[in-house]
């Protein structure tokens, strides 16, 4: 297995993504150490991260343009749009119509402010309501490695989960980008598997949106010697694949 070491666990990522020449979203990631920075130089550990690549026929391609907003960018675009759903006292307790009409709404003026104007139109199947975002910048909207749509995702439930009387699943879509994460999801679990069971060590998968961490364990669920669990905040939990005890 290739293993990468950096001052902390994003940059030993980031010098094997540069090594193997892909992107975050086409890689597994072990986390074998996590960084230390020792006091006065002693006990001072370098991180040691586990990067392969994604062994797939095709793989999700970043829809990157030169607006793309960047990854500092998108945390203050969260931080900012997320205390302002925390303040909505007026919107509460609606129907499930009437909550989806007000995220559409809301998603709406979302993709303005972000420069990337979008018609909203709404799809509902198997218990789940898709927002599709039918825009000119799609890009834009994606972000690197999807970095802002699951952002737009993550506050789309926040919001949803602040108004509706009821608890609604849905998910938030920029052209066939979530058809093609769901292919590529089906292969990172498989890949997952296999390496879980090689090694006999826990794999720590990168950040992803509820219903994709539900998608691998859905597909790992059959597996009898095998666990899957979540950790972490939202938007950065993140699923533990393991051996069973």
């Amino acid at each position: 297995m290739p293993k990468y070491s950096g001052e902390t666990v994003e940059k030993a990522i980031n010098a094997g993504l540069s090594a193997l020449q892909i992107a975050k979203e086409n890689a597994t990631i072990e986390v074998i150490q996590e960084g230390k920075k020792g006091f006065l130089g002693f006990g001072k550990q370098e991180a040691i991260v586990v990067v392969e690549k994604i062994q797939a026929t095709e793989v999700v391609a970043d829809e990157v343009t030169k607006e793309e907003i960047i990854e500092d960018d998108v945390e203050q675009v969260v931080a900012e749009k997320e205390e302002v759903i925390s303040e909505i006292t007026e919107l509460v307790d609606l129907t499930d119509d009437e909550a989806v009409t007000a995220l559409a709404v809301y998603l709406t003026d979302i993709t303005r402010d972000l420069g990337a104007p979008s018609m909203v139109k709404v799809s509902r199947a198997k218990g789940i309501i898709t927002f599709n975002l039918e825009t000119e910048k799609k890009g834009l909207l994606i972000g690197k490695h999807g970095k802002l749509i699951n952002a737009i995702q993550y506050l789309s439930q926040v919001y949803i989960h602040r108004i509706a009387k009821n608890r609604l699943s849905i998910v938030v879509n920029v052209g066939d980008y979530r058809e093609r994460r769901k292919a590529i999801i089906e292969r990172l679990a498989k890949q997952t598997l296999r390496k879980v069971r090689e090694t006999g060590q826990p794999v720590f998968l990168e950040p992803m949106p509820a219903f994709e961490r539900k998608q691998v364990h859905s597909i790992l669920s059959s597996e009898s010697d095998i666990s899957t669990h979540s950790e972490g905040n939202e938007p950065h939990r993140y699923l533990v694949v393991e051996l069973k005890n």
